[in-house]
């Protein structure tokens, strides 16, 4: 099968994939690629979601972290406990996914235009291979570019 089934995958580098929700079979060949970490942004919605991804990763020697993202009301905690995460996980290979790779494009811009150095136009760009964001999104991404988090004065 590949990675590349998995919807909206997209590798960053040889450390770092995102991607949509992934099937069971699926994240068993996320964990023998040599992924480490699964963190998912998803909500545990039974319409998408795998009935128990935190324990078949588990079972997979994959570390998990669910970090819930309302699609309809994203928050800047949220954002701050996904730069946490990514950061206390920056030495592992990590696999970061949502429903359809939206939330993550999203969440992962801003931490590369915080902590990676990425302009705004270059984490733009990065979500719009995706989709385009509505205006709940666009707001969101604003405040967070005026937040202390992009400044990196947090996180």
């Amino acid at each position: 099968m590949g990675l590349e089934t998995i919807r909206n995958f997209l590798a960053i580098d040889d450390r770092l994939a995102t991607a949509g929700q992934p099937s069971e079979a699926q994240l068993r060949e996320v964990s023998e690629a040599g992924y480490e970490v699964v963190i998912n942004l998803g909500l545990l919605d039974p319409r998408y979601c795998l009935p128990d991804e935190a324990g078949l990763a588990a079972a997979l020697g994959l570390r998990y972290h669910h970090v819930p993202v309302d699609f309809k009301a994203p928050r800047l905690a949220d954002l701050e406990r996904f730069f946490e995460v990514m950061l206390r996980e920056d030495a592992s290979r990590r696999f970061v996914h949502c429903a359809a790779n939206y939330r993550v494009s999203v969440f992962f811009s801003l931490y590369a235009q915080s902590r990676m150095g990425w302009s705004a136009e270059q984490a733009d760009a990065h979500i719009r291979r995706l989709w385009e964001p509505d205006a709940t999104w666009c707001r969101f991404v604003e405040d967070a570019r005026l937040s202390s988090l992009i400044r990196g004065e947090k996180a």
